[in-house]
């Protein structure tokens, strides 16, 4: 583990921009060549109010947001649909680093989606069409059978983004960053947007 007295949150230093801090700490995390440092918990709500949570990769942040893609067909996509808020969660155990965003998700426009599909390897490309994403399938081998038949459709030509695949927004009403410390008084820091758009800070009891 790293050292819990390292990279406190000092709430005068770290910034009016909660966006440039996550920043800040994901580059860490990839310098640090943690597996994996872009996966990270999706927390949706089902029409019945039931929370429900997976792992997903972020595949970018900016000064919009959190941007993750999948099947809009799939379980948390029918969950955004009913209730376009979501929470994330990072946690990168090496350097005692944890990051929790929430706020409202919108889809990503067709171009942006079209612009990251045509960046996934061609494999993966073919599973976003092959998958009917959280529906039952009767085996592997069906499964597998459809890869194959999207292989042969296709060939070596281009591969198109499926109308039902594509990206998700989060953009952040709420982030909160935590640091580990000895004796468990951890750092809490919450960024909170006000009414006009503004970032408050508020340090939070371990």
């Amino acid at each position: 583990m790293a050292n819990s007295t390292e990279d406190s949150l000092d709430q005068d230093l770290v910034g009016s921009d909660p966006l440039e801090l996550f920043q800040r700490w994901f580059d860490k995390a990839r310098n640090a060549a943690i597996p994996l440092a872009e996966s990270m918990t999706l927390a949706t709500v089902t029409k019945d109010c039931r929370p429900t949570a997976r792992m997903v990769l972020l595949k970018q942040v900016d000064e919009r947001g959190f941007v993750f893609y999948t099947n809009y067909n799939s379980s948390k996509a029918r969950d955004l649909d009913s209730n376009p808020n979501a929470a994330l969660v990072f946690h990168w155990t090496q350097l005692e680093y944890q990051v929790r965003v929430e706020g409202p998700v919108t889809r990503t426009s067709g171009e942006e989606s079209d612009a990251y599909f045509q960046t996934r390897p061609r494999e993966s490309q073919i599973g976003a069409i092959a998958s009917p994403q959280s529906e039952t399938i009767p085996s592997r081998e069906w499964l597998e059978r459809r890869v194959e038949e999207i292989e042969a459709e296709f060939g070596d030509g281009p591969i198109p983004r499926p109308k039902n695949w594509g990206g998700y927004l989060l953009r952040p009403e709420r982030i909160e960053f935590w640091k580990g410390r000895t004796g468990r008084l951890h750092d809490r820091l919450l960024y909170e947007r006000d009414a006009d758009g503004t970032w408050v800070i508020k340090r939070l009891a371990p």
